[in-house]
């Protein structure tokens, strides 16, 4: 799998099935390596972040930055590990954990108010004031038992989304 020219074997396939914990089906992984080839366009064995804002639905995501930070060097295995987060199979828990690292930037375990700040800045651009969105998010942390100076934890986010239907879904194309 090093080699992004060569094709897949039965055990490349096998093992990136384990890897994401069978979330894709083998032909889904055969579709996913043929797009990730298309996007390593030097043939590295990884992305980059330029390669991925390649893509026009990516790079006018309005967290792309964002989630720049994340699969920016991905090898094929950790794309579609990535990736996973997005399949009709993944469970709820999974897509809460993709959600809670993008506002995790730091890395550190904890989401604080500037940093929700931040996302819905991303998120809603100059539709809102900063003043709208500190009230907006002042009253959702209040409704949801937190305060302004809270840290959220992923459990804190698995419990405020977790029994949320995610449509977070991408439709991978098999030949």
């Amino acid at each position: 799998m090093g080699n992004t020219s060569s094709m897949l074997t039965q055990y490349d396939i096998e093992e990136v099935q384990s890897h994401c914990h069978n979330l894709f089906a083998q032909q889904e992984i055969v579709s996913l390596y043929q797009r990730f080839c298309q996007l390593d366009r030097n043939a590295k064995g990884f992305i980059s972040a330029d390669e991925f804002l390649s893509v026009p639905e990516f790079a006018m995501n309005p967290l792309s930055q964002r989630l720049l930070k994340m699969v920016d060097g991905l090898n094929f295995k950790d794309f579609v590990e990535f990736l996973s987060a997005f399949s009709a199979k993944a469970s709820a828990r999974q897509k809460v954990e993709l959600i809670f690292k993008v506002y995790d930037t730091d890395c550190n375990g904890k989401v604080s108010f500037n940093d929700i700040m931040e996302v819905l800045r991303d998120l809603s651009g100059s539709f809102m004031s900063d003043k709208q969105r500190e009230q907006v998010l002042s009253q959702v942390l209040k409704e949801s038992g937190y305060a302004r100076d809270s840290y959220l934890t992923l459990e804190d986010f698995v419990k405020v989304f977790g029994n949320s239907e995610l449509k977070m879904e991408v439709e991978i194309p098999v030949d």
